[in-house]
């Protein structure tokens, strides 16, 4: 699958909206990722999750974990490609702070691949590394399906995405959308 095709399927399935969004992390763009849009399309997901789980073979993964709510699906569906035995959990915001929780467990030594349907700033994932870290995990990589950052962002650890955009994002106090008085939709997950 080459990233003409992943591109593709991304615009046919809906997943590119544009806009005045504010993001996830909190800057503004006029191009908006709705991963969710192709997530509700079992077989492409399972190609999708497929070719970067190629990228990650030969690590032996133990555990696939995810920030809620975007990367739930992706982790489990990295699991099923990673092998038999590879767990899928998953992070979520409690009281505005990621954490572990419904007793899912990371075991001390046990290798984890960090996955994220959309990274940008890479926030959320840096909160995710944090929590393995604490519980004395492994991270043995990092899988997107979309790196909007054009590549920037370095988590110090073996990152692979399936399509890496640059999209301009900018400050709320710089944006040019806001200047031209076009309200911005907040269509992420972070504040549910």
């Amino acid at each position: 699958m080459n990233t003409e095709e992943v591109m593709r399927k991304f615009e046919e399935a809906g997943a590119i909206q544009k806009g005045h969004f504010k993001l996830t992390s909190g800057v503004h763009s006029d191009i908006y990722i709705q991963c969710a849009q192709v997530m509700q399309y079992p077989e492409f997901m399972n190609n999708l999750c497929s070719e970067l789980g190629k990228k990650f073979r030969g690590e032996d993964v133990d555990v696939i974990v995810g920030p809620a709510v975007g990367a739930i699906i992706m982790a489990h569906v990295m699991a099923r490609v990673l092998g038999p035995w590879v767990r899928a959990i998953f992070t979520e915001r409690e009281n505005g702070k990621m954490t572990l929780r419904r007793s899912f467990k990371i075991k001390k030594g046990e290798k984890v691949l960090v996955v994220e349907d959309v990274t940008t700033t890479g926030s959320s994932v840096r909160e995710v590394i944090e929590i393995v870290k604490e519980r004395q995990g492994k991270v043995v990589g990092v899988g997107a399906l979309i790196d909007r950052s054009g590549g920037k962002i370095d988590f110090g650890v073996k990152t692979q995405s399936l399509l890496t955009l640059d999209i301009k994002t900018y400050l709320p106090e710089v944006c040019p959308l806001c200047k031209k008085g076009i309200p911005a939709i907040k269509p992420g997950s972070r504040d549910l």
